[in-house]
């Protein structure tokens, strides 16, 4: 996807934003001061921004996207609000964290774009704590699909159904 494309999409989503501030989409999964979180395709930082002031100054989020410029537009926005707890990583899957050091990782509006689903699916169950949770949200994919796609393998399974996300719990191989 290049600059102007990624740009265009970015202001299409502070413009959906309005209408539905992420924050309340984040109050579906508990996230308490101190956690780690991962916001797996995190764009521009719409998940990102409200989760680093959820998680307080001793908490940490790492924002990773696959297009350069999402990292640079998380910075900013961070620096805006004075938010030091935020890191930014540039990759398609990997995400270079450590085993088991993750809380909480956010899956959101990205699904759809991945080309290998089960791949990224493995590096957060790689990174996500015993019983970490990942936070789901697409609303270009049929519940059906989501269910079948995200249980595959084992690796997660289905917590329980927000208004607006599924919450899925990691589980031990």
């Amino acid at each position: 996807m290049g600059n102007l494309h990624f740009r265009l999409m970015a202001w299409s989503l502070k413009l959906r934003d309005l209408f539905l501030a992420r924050e309340l989409i984040l109050q579906e999964v508990r996230i308490y001061a101190g956690y780690v979180i991962l916001d797996f395709g995190c764009g521009a930082g719409s998940y990102s921004i409200p989760a680093a002031q959820m998680v307080g100054p001793e908490g940490k989020v790492y924002a990773l996207d696959i297009h350069p410029l999402a990292g640079r537009m998380v910075q900013k926005a961070a620096a805006k609000k004075s938010l030091k707890n935020i890191e930014t990583i540039c990759s398609d899957c990997a995400t270079g964290l450590k085993d088991a050091s993750v809380d909480v990782v956010l899956l959101c509006d990205t699904f759809h774009w991945l080309t290998d689903r089960y791949a990224v699916l493995k590096e957060l169950h790689r990174v996500l704590k015993p019983n970490g949770i990942l936070l789901f949200n697409d609303h270009l994919m049929k519940e059906a699909q989501i269910l079948s796609d995200v249980t595959v393998g084992g690796l997660f399974g289905l917590s329980r159904k927000g208004k607006r996300t599924y919450t899925f719990v990691k589980q031990e191989s």
